[in-house]
């Protein structure tokens, strides 16, 4: 039979404060020793919510088929929520948007006047090859992304469309009219070359560039042949423009107002209102 008078072992009644007295024994660690406390998320939210989407979104499009990344995909990549990235973009095409124009930004921003002597050609060749530049860090990236917009018709004609908006800013940082008709031929005309420019450059490991500025050398090239053509081709057809204007114009003051020929502005009038019109 157990002692009754035994006192009981203060460290098997209370393991917690047997515990706290060996790690006072043993000397507690120094809290700088363990270093910060970790946050909840490996990464803080980041301050540019709309650049850090960009970044990630590219990162991303390096790595994966662009099918294969979701909105989801691209918002815990930066680090940011669902929330954010809705108020910061509509859809991963708009962030393809927002990246192209950080690229004319970054063009636009080193374009000077030092080349403003030079043939129109030599100034858009420089324009080009400092996007080209600029654009380099993310290849890979556009790359996967050109390859899906041959595969899907539908996105290739919206990225169609940021094309013509980047390289309108191109034209005009060469000093290049992008207006009228014929500015819309060169826009076009410019996209169309340089996707075909990009396909070499994706290819291209030289570091200086040397098939890269061959082939812009040559779109440029047929580029001027053919604007110059449709610029002749505009100028003749100036005077038939402006003959056709004129009778279209005097078809138009011909033509029976809209209560002679029994309406008015609410509908047909009934056949005696059309009687006091036409008195």
């Amino acid at each position: 039979m157990a002692d009754l008078n035994e006192q009981p072992d203060p460290l098997k009644s209370d393991p917690l404060k047997a515990a706290a007295e060996a790690e006072a024994a043993l000397g507690a660690p120094d809290r700088a020793d363990l270093g910060p406390d970790r946050p909840e998320h490996p990464k803080s939210a980041p301050k540019d919510k709309r650049a850090a989407i960009v970044e990630a979104l590219m990162t991303l499009a390096a790595e994966r088929r662009w099918e294969e990344i979701s909105i989801s995909d691209v918002a815990a990549e930066a680090h940011v929520t669902l929330s954010d990235f809705r108020d910061a973009f509509p859809s991963k095409g708009a962030v393809l948007g927002a990246y192209s124009r950080m690229i004319d930004k970054q063009v636009l921003d080193g374009t000077t006047n030092d080349l403003m002597a030079e043939p129109a050609k030599e100034r858009l060749f420089d324009v080009l090859m400092r996007r080209l530049d600029a654009m380099a860090p993310r290849r890979e990236a556009l790359r996967a992304i050109v390859e899906w917009a041959k595969r899907d018709p539908v996105s290739a004609a919206a990225l169609n469309q940021v094309a013509l908006n980047s390289m309108r800013f191109m034209l005009e940082a060469a000093d290049i009219s992008s207006e009228g008709a014929v500015g819309a031929v060169k826009l076009q005309g410019l996209v169309l070359a340089w996707m075909r420019i990009l396909d070499v450059w994706f290819d291209d490991d030289d570091p200086a560039y040397a098939r890269t500025m061959a082939a812009l050398d040559r779109e440029l090239t047929r580029g001027e042949t053919l604007v110059a053509r449709v610029e002749d081709v505009n100028r003749l057809a100036a005077p038939l423009r402006t003959l056709a204007r004129a009778l279209f114009n005097r078809t138009r003051a011909r033509r029976p107002s809209r209560s002679s020929s029994g309406w008015d502005d609410e509908g047909p009038l009934d056949p005696e209102e059309r009687r006091t019109h036409t008195m």
